[in-house]
């Protein structure tokens, strides 16, 4: 088992920002939360011709900080787009750049850019590439995969990096394994997902990515069919496509995905902004209530992480409707970063070894 020092880059595109932290070993050195407004990203006709943006984006960043990345044991990527997979750490190869760039997983969400911007990097730099726990890990229960349309399944698409670090840290607390509890867990941000994990699996989530769910600062949420294929019916596809993931939400309602701009709003009593605001944290609390049921009411606690945190009106609104589920625990921003971190460090010191990726599904349909 290796003692050396490890200089390691994370990478974390999202919805609304860029997420950048060096580390040497487990400790942070220097890290940065640049959001991009919507208005800006729809400037760009896909997910992928936002990278030399946001790689220009971090460029710039360790220029500030004066952070030169010459000899870096390894960069890691947030990962996502790539065929559905089981959790761990693994090694970026061409395979899984080109897989997530094609969005081979059926899922179109920023976190496509996080393996292409390590690929970039390591071209300039060297040193290994990995992602931990890409938004595609797949442990759903086959019932929830089941939907209306023979042969279309539902797809396991949440911020899995965050909600299993987040678990463990709250399951750890409670001087309880994360494997032994049932625990609803609410990745609230720019996009958001509401998981059901089960004895250490996310049994049941809606898609976030795919714009299933609350509405957030920059997705619609669920809407009945045919209020889609009324009013969007003759949209152009890529159109459709940023609802799900980038101009719906607050960003449909008000212009901008920036939760800031918009809670000043209500704050000095916007009445649109203020409703429009309850119905998203209302609309959460909805999405809680049906996980609990999918814990057929077992659940040791429900677990709100994400960016959102910050605002206490949201944290008190589900208080209010969902307490009576199970106690609340609040871990305002998340665990992404540790856990990108954590991943690269056990294999860097061979405390395990990274995973290769298949391209194969975990999930490839049932026998009938």
């Amino acid at each position: 088992m290796s003692t050396k020092s490890f200089r390691i880059l994370v990478i974390n595109p999202g919805s609304t920002s860029t997420k950048i932290e060096y580390f040497e070993d487990e400790k942070s050195i220097v890290k940065a939360n640049v959001f991009h407004d919507s208005s800006i990203l729809l400037t760009y006709p896909t997910i992928n011709d936002q990278l030399d943006y946001r790689m220009e984006v971090v460029r710039k960043w360790l220029s500030d900080n004066n952070i030169d990345l010459t000899g870096v044991d390894a960069i890691v990527g947030r990962g996502g787009a790539c065929c559905p997979l089981t959790g761990g750490t693994y090694e970026i190869d061409d395979h899984l750049v080109s897989d997530t760039r094609e969005a081979k997983g059926g899922v179109y969400h920023s976190s496509m850019l996080g393996v292409q911007m390590a690929e970039r990097f390591h071209q300039i730099y060297g040193g290994r590439m990995f992602t931990v726990d890409p938004i595609v890990v797949d442990e759903l229960q086959d019932v929830a995969r089941i939907t209306g349309v023979k042969d279309i399944y539902r797809t396991s698409a949440t911020h899995a990096l965050n909600q299993k670090a987040t678990a463990r840290e709250h399951a750890s607390r409670m001087g309880r394994k994360y494997e032994d509890l049932n625990l609803i867990v609410c990745h609230i941000d720019g996009g958001m997902t509401i998981t059901a994990h089960k004895n250490g699996r996310m049994i049941d989530t809606n898609d976030g990515s795919g714009g299933d769910g609350p509405m957030t600062p920059t997705r619609m949420g669920s809407m009945a069919i045919t209020d889609v294929s009324r009013l969007l019916w003759d949209k152009p596809k890529e159109e459709m496509r940023k609802l799900c993931s980038a101009s719906g939400g607050l960003s449909s309602w008000f212009g901008t995905s920036n939760a800031d701009t918009v809670h000043e709003m209500v704050e000095k009593g916007d009445a649109k902004a203020t409703l429009v605001w309850k119905a998203m944290a209302y609309q959460i609390t909805k999405c809680i209530g049906s996980m609990a049921c999918v814990l057929q009411g077992k659940v040791d606690g429900i677990v709100l992480t994400g960016g959102l945190m910050r605002f206490d009106d949201i944290i008190r609104t589900i208080k209010d409707n969902c307490e009576w589920i199970a106690p609340v625990s609040v871990y305002p921003g998340e665990l992404e970063h540790e856990a990108m971190r954590d991943g690269a460090l056990r294999v860097l010191r061979g405390e395990e070894s990274a995973k290769t990726y298949t391209g194969e599904p975990v999930f490839k349909g049932f026998d009938f």
